[in-house]
């Protein structure tokens, strides 16, 4: 394997679309990269791999313009340039897809596309049907056949997913960074996702795909660059690398088991839901958990399992059915009531339903159970700390200590709320 830092560089790596030479940047108490460097060609797909808080957000956040670098060179084109803001690294024809898609549910996918950029008539006024014109010509230019004056919030993820690609290439985007575009897609929806990235890999955009899915990186990507701490490790062609030895890259050691059974004795019934509906979403849900159990419920999209986990939760009021809670018929009214009888909930939407972002990771940790750190209404701050030290350690949350804020922690760091 080579050297920590190493690029190991090909012919094709002759016709760079972007260079990022040793970037450096820190935040208060932490170096999130250290000397990172990376090269894309035009039109590779380029896997940028690491554990959660290895850098890789980071790094492309630098890149799309929505952080800094403190040092380091970045070249697009083989031009050297200071990317200012994201309208900037727009401008320079970057791109980026979050995870969590930037869509304004409420407008039309036309709409979307060119927010900020609508096409005027003489008169100044948006010309809406130049822009369902130019919109469906490059959905089509895509392979996709929805109507461009369809409400967003009516599309589904993958097509939503479409309606961010099709902004990119509105911007005549040469560099798109996609973030784990697959997490919320079917299989279907995935072949058809990798032949997009091909169509536009073939007209020359070069893309630099995030993805924790190993199978993934070995059908869709050229060449894969793997982080890890902020360091750079090294960048191998796909073809000249293996799973395991990609794995030993990102956590330095050899891995025996990925994801190894633990044994555990089935023990009584924990819950126990009987007939439980709400409105169109549940309808009839029938099971029951053990302890040390892990019960698994599988679904695609919208076939019902978030608002089945809400109605336990007690978030959403059922229509009908039971729930029993250690052999108890109880009747959960509120969030507040599961989390008394022992129920915790990690929402699919952290960013908006299960964090309080501007707050520290402590604040977060201890807010679903303020009450058990409170004698007569004054928060214990040493009861609070000292559980957060032991939660950090134990689920190994990248932070540069208690008091840091959630808003900076990686994706993977963000699961938090503590029972």
């Amino acid at each position: 394997m080579e050297a920590a830092g190493h690029i190991e560089l090909t012919a094709s790596d002759k016709s760079l679309a972007l260079e990022m030479r040793g970037i450096r940047k820190t935040f208060p108490g932490v170096i999130a990269l250290d000397g990172v460097s990376l090269g894309v060609s035009k039109g590779e797909v380029h896997i940028l791999l690491g554990e959660n808080g290895a850098g890789k957000s980071t790094l492309m956040k630098i890149l799309s313009g929505a952080y800094q670098k403190d040092s380091g060179e970045i070249l697009v084109n083989g031009r050297e340039t200071e990317i200012r803001n994201p309208k900037h690294a727009r401008e320079l024809g970057i791109s980026i897809i979050y995870q969590e898609l930037n869509l304004v549910p409420h407008l039309s996918a036309a709409e979307n596309i060119f927010l900020g950029r609508e096409p005027s008539s003489l008169l100044g006024l948006v010309d809406h049907k130049k822009m369902y014109e130019a919109s469906g010509e490059i959905l089509r230019s895509l392979g996709v056949d929805f109507d461009p004056r369809c409400l967003v919030k009516e599309l589904s993820v993958a097509e939503q997913q479409m309606v961010e690609i099709a902004k990119a290439v509105s911007l005549d985007a040469g560099i798109l960074i996609m973030d784990e575009p697959t997490s919320a897609l079917t299989e279907k929806e995935i072949t058809e996702l990798f032949a997009r990235i091909r169509k536009l890999k073939s007209d020359g955009v070069s893309i630099i795909y995030i993805s924790h899915r190993m199978e993934e990186l070995f059908e869709i990507g050229d060449r894969v660059t793997v982080l890890r701490d902020g360091k750079l490790v090294g960048t191998r062609e796909i073809s000249d690398v293996s799973k395991p030895e990609l794995i030993r890259m990102m956590v330095n050691r050899e891995l025996t088991q990925q994801f190894p059974k633990v044994t555990a004795a089935r023990g009584k019934e924990v819950l126990r839901v009987e007939g439980l509906s709400r409105d169109d979403a549940v309808h009839d849900i029938n099971f029951s958990l053990h302890e040390g159990e892990v019960l698994g419920i599988a679904g695609l999209l919208g076939s019902g399992r978030s608002e089945l986990a809400r109605v336990i939760f007690g978030l959403d009021k059922p229509k009908s059915g039971r729930i029993y809670v250690k052999g108890r018929l109880t009747r959960i009214a509120s969030p507040r009531q599961a989390i008394n009888l022992g129920i915790g909930f990690l929402t699919e939407d952290r960013k908006t339903e299960g964090l309080v972002l501007p707050l520290s990771v402590q604040e977060n940790i201890c807010l679903p159970s303020v009450e058990r750190f409170s004698r007569m209404g004054v928060v214990q701050v040493a009861e609070e700390q000292e559980a957060t030290a032991r939660y950090l350690k134990e689920l190994r949350i990248k932070a540069t200590g208690p008091r840091q804020r959630v808003i900076f922690l990686s994706g993977g760091n963000g699961f938090g709320g503590w029972r």
